[in-house]
């Protein structure tokens, strides 16, 4: 017995980081998944290892009628839709406020926080008239505190939080849970998109970043994926019927105080420093 046993998922950004991870632990935990992403050779490898209870569909999160395409591609198929996870993302642009471009701004609000609430506006009618379901909001401890992450990123992910709590007293009576989880230090490629490398390179930089992040938060190892992963099986499952409205940190206590250590700085407060050692050491 699986914890998820015949649940129907959607994971977005499901094709790599914390999305593929996910999606791997919740076909182990016995649900059906519809990965989504717009990274279509790695999403259809994931899905033709993972057999018949994954499939790929693409997915451009910044589209609403993708997203409104693959909730209707997740019913038509099974019948109902018993979790959303919103998790696709991009870094978004670094630097200065006043150095932000206005094209980085759209696209990064796009991604992060309009997707958001699109995902959740085709999936509430579904989950209400079913009377059950779980919406799990990838956010970001950005979102909690500032200086750990780009000024447009943060933002968007402070926007998820409060986004989620929001919608959580909304349909909790119809007992649909709205939760949001906020990673910390997470070694994914995310950091080497970031700085425009190809996603071969990009995978590359994970040892890079776990070395950085190790000494980030008081438990002293950097955050890998399976950690999300395993928060996001707990929020899907019946395991978690009285919790919404929450933004969970799982971040190794990075939220919690400055660990004691002889260090000036957190690395998670040093990203474009972080950014430039992993485009110097690939």
């Amino acid at each position: 017995m699986g914890l998820l046993d015949n649940k129907v998922a959607i994971i977005t950004g499901g094709a790599s980081g914390i999305g593929a991870e996910s999606v791997r632990q919740f076909i182990a935990q016995g649900a059906k998944v519809l990965i989504c992403d717009i990274q279509d050779e790695k999403g259809e490898a994931l899905a033709a290892e993972l057999g018949e209870n994954a499939d790929y569909q693409h997915c451009d999160v910044t589209k609403d009628e993708d997203i409104k395409a693959m909730i209707d591609s997740a019913v038509s198929k099974h019948g109902r839709l018993d979790v959303l996870f919103n998790n696709a993302g991009l870094a978004g642009p670094g630097g200065s406020i006043a150095e932000t471009p206005l094209d980085g701004i759209d696209l990064t609000l796009n991604v992060l926080l309009r997707s958001v609430i699109l995902g959740i506006k085709h999936a509430a009618p579904i989950m209400t008239k079913q009377q059950s379901g779980s919406i799990i909001n990838t956010a970001s401890v950005a979102g909690i505190e500032a200086t750990h992450g780009p000024h447009v990123y943060s933002a968007a992910k402070a926007g998820v939080i409060n986004l989620t709590r929001s919608v959580a007293t909304e349909l909790g009576a119809s007992f649909v849970r709205v939760n949001a989880i906020c990673p910390g230090g997470i070694a994914t490629p995310i950091f080497g998109r970031a700085v425009g490398l190809d996603a071969e390179k990009a995978d590359k930089t994970i040892e890079v970043i776990e070395n950085i992040f190790k000494r980030s938060q008081p438990i002293p190892r950097a955050g890998l994926p399976e950690d999300i992963a395993n928060t996001a099986v707990f929020l899907a499952s019946d395991m978690s019927t009285f919790i919404t409205g929450q933004a969970i940190a799982v971040d190794g206590g990075l939220t919690a105080g400055r660990a004691n250590w002889d260090e000036s700085e957190h690395a998670m407060t040093r990203l474009a420093e972080i950014l430039h050692q992993v485009a110097e050491q690939v």
